[in-house]
C-alpha cells in the first residue's frame, strides 16, 4: 500500500490517498512509514512543478493532503514521541518578501515528528526576526525557505545578519525551496541545501549527532 499512497498523492487523488492512509494505520503500519511515503510523494510533486507539469494549485492540493495525513498519524506518533528525547532545536521560516509556506510547513512537521523541537516563524520573516529568535532560543539548526527568486538575496542578508550578531558559528543553516540548490546554498552562505523534507531531517540529525 505504501507505493499506492505515494502514487495517489503525487497524482492528486485526495480521496484515495486518505483511504490508503487510514487503511495502513488500521493494518498497524508504522506511522513513520506513512509520513515517509507522503514526503516521497511531495518530492515527485516538486519535480513535476519544476518541469511545469504541475502549477500552484497542484502544490496547494498536495500540501493540504500532506497536512491532512499528518494530522491523521500524529496522534499515533504522540506516544512514540513522548518516549524519545528531543534531538535539538530548529528555528525555521520563509524569508522576507516570500509568503509561500507549504514546503516549509512540511519540513517543520517532519522535523517535529522525527524528534526535533521546532519553532516555526511563519512567512515573510525579516532577518532581524531570525536573529532575535536565535538569540532567544539558541537553536542548533536554522532553516530558511524561499520559493521566489528574491529569496536568494534575502537569505544572503539573513545569513549576514546572523554573522554580524556574532551567532553564525553557533548554528548550522540549511535552505530549501523549489528554486534552491547547492549553488544557492554557497551563494547565501548556508551550510547545506535540503532537497526535500527527509533530506532536511537527515541534515539536522547529522549536525546534532
Amino acid at each position: 500500500m505504501r507505493e499506492q499512497l505515494v502514487t495517489a498523492i503525487a497524482d492528486m487523488n485526495e480521496d484515495e490517498a486518505m483511504r490508503l492512509a487510514h487503511a495502513m494505520l488500521d493494518a498497524g503500519e508504522d506511522p513513520q512509514v506513512i509520513l515517509n511515503a507522503a514526503s516521497e510523494a511531495m518530492t515527485i510533486v516538486g519535480d513535476r512543478f519544476e518541469k511545469k507539469e504541475y502549477f500552484l494549485p497542484e502544490l496547494i492540493i498536495a500540501g493540504d493532503m500532506m497536512k491532512a495525513i499528518g494530522e491523521l498519524v500524529k496522534p499515533k506518533l504522540s506516544a512514540q514521541m513522548a518516549q524519545v528525547p528531543r534531538l535539538g532545536k530548529v528555528v525555521i521560516g520563509t524569508v522576507a518578501g516570500d509568503i509561500h509556506d507549504i514546503g516549509k510547513d512540511i519540513v517543520a512537521f517532519m522535523l517535529d515528528v522525527n524528534g526535533f523541537e521546532v519553532h516555526n516563524l511563519g512567512v515573510d520573516v525579516p532577518a532581524a526576526a531570525f536573529v532575535a529568535k536565535i538569540e532567544e532560543l539558541k537553536p542548533d539548526v536554522v532553516g530558511m525557505s524561499g520559493f521566489l527568486t528574491l529569496a536568494f538575496d534575502q537569505m544572503k542578508r539573513t545569513v549576514e545578519a546572523i554573522r554580524e550578531a556574532g551567532l553564525r558559528d553557533r548554528v548550522k543553516i540549511m535552505i530549501g525551496g523549489a528554486i534552491m540548490d547547492e549553488g544557492a546554498a554557497r551563494y547565501v552562505g548556508a551550510d547545506a541545501y535540503g532537497a526535500d523534507a527527509m533530506a532536511a531531517v537527515r541534515l539536522a540529525r547529522s549536525w546534532v549527532a
